[in-house]
């Protein structure tokens, strides 16, 4: 063979297939590792020309060296053991900028008359794949963070065994099992599984890369020591690696026995449910998918005051109020479109009374094999004396209200009398509490003002005092005022918006609103973030806060009367929880918009928009 090689195959021929190699090859000889071959692949690796052959490595490829490769490199020299190297991370400058690459690499002695003479080298550039990977895992780790946080159960099973790689607290729940069941096989952590098609069906997807929903399945688990039989509507889903080869498999599931079981009841014991109908204070009712009635309780012939075969025809648009009819309509259609509870309060004519009385309405779909509605199960809850007590202690919240503002007037100018007084005496120490109670009084009328907006709002009586204005100038008036009561700094971000038609005053409060809210959740920071940009033909206002945030659950319920945000950080910020409503009214009621984006423990940006006038 060496004698063939000698006499057929030509150095030319060697340097060819050398250099032509789909791989980079070098040849660096000597204890300084002089370049004595290189291809072109391994040159394009460098970043390098052909001129580098003959210098020693460190000379042609300064960068590399604080990096492990001049190690490696003397190692194999010295000792002529072979190193193998697997996606190990290279910085290589490249027109003056230093970037990250990848490689694959083998680093063998070279040996001339059984001495080491140099180290071949041998390297595939793996960047592409590392990167697609690490993009991988990224998107994994994002994923498990969001569906830790999901009301729906989530798992992933890793490979054919079906080892648990992943649950959130919703599906080990749903198992009764702890968290140790994380890193055993499904079938393992959960053995009552066993006999029930489950397994197999996971199994299968491996196979046939095809994913797997159910309905409403029956599955019996062992919860709280006892085996229990649970309904869940749940899919399997493949989760492909970079190369399209299925690893794992995704589970989102969502607890529906509660659903099956109160229909399986309704349809399996019709008489018992209508005793139990008929025993209900409530109006108890049902319809079709077309909203004709079906069913109804004796309650609502005698609410109606009219014959039983007469409920058929009956128009029932004639008895809601008319200001409730509009929004009863929107909320219907939304719920029947997305197939959800339904739940409102308006009011009903009482024809007995000769007046309109205020219930809360709720249906439930009921939905065919196919995931229609097929019917709705509802009831009407009379409310009205509910709603005669919450007016009264609104009356009863303004009257006190505006009697407490006159004699805290007082109080404050008072405390304000005797901070000076005590002073100009030199007792400055007692001033500090007379200006101390001040502050006080100021958050106590404060609170007081809100308590009267509120009961105007909920009386229909609070009055828009609208004028043209420019909002920019607004804000920045605003925000310099807020700025000097706080070590806060307030970064503004603004443009010129033009101006608005609404009330200046309450503009202000909402922004002053946002902006100690902001503050007020902020514990850990210093910081805030005010913009003010131009958004098609609306002017907005947001402010950006580093606290505290919300779960994105909790969004949209800070802008109700008194609501808190309920947790062990939140319940430690006083407040009445009417600001936001306060705000979201005044911004509603000036045809603006109010919202906020919220990321749990990052913080949280409130914005509004108003429409702009030329």
């Amino acid at each position: 063979m060496k004698k063939f090689l000698e006499t057929n195959i030509s150095l030319e021929l060697l340097t060819s297939l050398f250099s032509q190699a789909p791989v980079g090859l070098a040849i660096l000889m000597g204890e300084t590792h002089i370049i004595a071959n290189a291809n072109t692949q391994v040159l394009e690796y460098w970043g390098k020309g052909d001129h580098v052959i003959g210098m020693p490595v460190l000379e042609a490829l300064p960068e590399i060296a604080d990096q492990e490769f001049p190690a490696f490199l003397k190692e194999v020299f010295e000792t002529g053991k072979t190193i193998k190297g697997n996606k190990v991370k290279a910085l290589l400058e490249k027109d003056g900028v230093l970037i990250t690459y990848y490689f694959d690499f083998i680093y063998a002695a070279v040996r001339a008359d059984q001495e080491i003479v140099g180290v071949s080298v041998v390297a595939i550039n793996v960047t592409d794949q590392v990167l697609s990977e690490q993009k991988l895992q990224e998107n994994e780790l994002r994923f498990k963070g969001l569906t830790e946080i999901s009301d729906y159960s989530t798992a992933i099973y890793r490979g054919e065994d079906l080892v648990i790689e992943f649950a959130n607290d919703q599906m080990l729940k749903s198992w009764g099992k702890s968290r140790s069941v994380i890193g055993q096989t499904l079938e393992k952590a959960i053995p009552e599984l066993q006999g029930q098609p489950f397994i197999q069906i996971l199994q299968d997807i491996f196979r046939t890369g095809e994913p797997y929903f159910a309905k409403e399945d029956k599955v019996d688990l062992i919860v709280d020591g006892e085996l229990q039989t649970f309904y869940y509507s749940f899919s399997y889903r493949p989760i492909r690696d970079v190369n399209g080869e299925i690893y794992a498999i995704l589970n989102v599931a969502v607890n529906v026995t509660e659903l099956v079981n109160e229909r399986l009841k309704a349809q399996n014991s019709v008489k018992e449910y209508r005793a139990l109908a008929e025993a209900m204070p409530q109006i108890v009712w049902t319809t079709d998918k077309d909203n004709h009635i079906q069913y109804f309780n004796e309650n609502m012939l005698k609410f109606l005051n009219v014959a039983k075969n007469d409920i058929t025809n009956f128009d029932f648009s004639k008895i809601i109020h008319p200001d409730d009819f509009a929004t009863l309509k929107r909320v219907w259609n939304k719920s029947a479109l997305d197939k959800v509870f339904f739940e409102l309060e308006f009011r009903f004519y009482d024809a007995v009374n000769d007046r309109y009385m205020w219930f809360l309405n709720r249906a439930t779909p009921v939905l065919d094999d196919d995931g229609n509605i097929k019917q709705w199960i509802g009831t009407s809850t009379n409310i009205d004396e509910f709603k005669t007590l919450a007016a009264q202690k609104d009356t009863f919240l303004g009257i006190a209200s505006h009697e407490l503002k006159t004699p805290l007037t007082s109080l404050k100018l008072y405390a304000q009398v005797l901070e000076r007084m005590l002073r100009k005496t030199g007792d400055e120490k007692n001033a500090e509490f007379a200006k101390k109670m001040d502050v006080q009084i100021i958050k106590l009328t404060s609170l007081i003002g809100d308590l009267l907006d509120v009961t105007k709002i909920n009386a229909g009586k609070i009055y828009l005092n609208e004028v043209s204005f420019d909002f920019e100038k607004l804000v920045l008036e605003t925000v310099e005022e807020q700025q000097m009561s706080t070590v806060f700094e307030i970064e503004i971000h603004s443009q010129k918006v033009g101006m608005v038609f609404a009330d200046r005053d309450r503009v202000s409060q909402v922004i002053t609103n946002f902006i100690s809210n902001a503050i007020k959740y902020s514990p850990n920071t210093d910081k805030i973030i005010v913009r003010v940009e131009r958004v098609e033909e609306n002017v907005q206002f947001s402010v950006q806060d580093f606290g505290i945030g919300m779960p994105a659950d909790k969004k949209d319920k800070v802008f109700e009367q008194y609501y808190r945000v309920s947790g062990d950080e939140q319940t430690t910020f006083p407040g009445l929880g009417l600001g936001l409503f306060i705000s979201s009214q005044i911004v509603e009621r000036s045809h603006g918009k109010i919202w906020v984006n919220s990321i749990l423990g990052k913080g949280s940006t409130f914005c509004f928009t108003l429409p702009a006038v030329e």
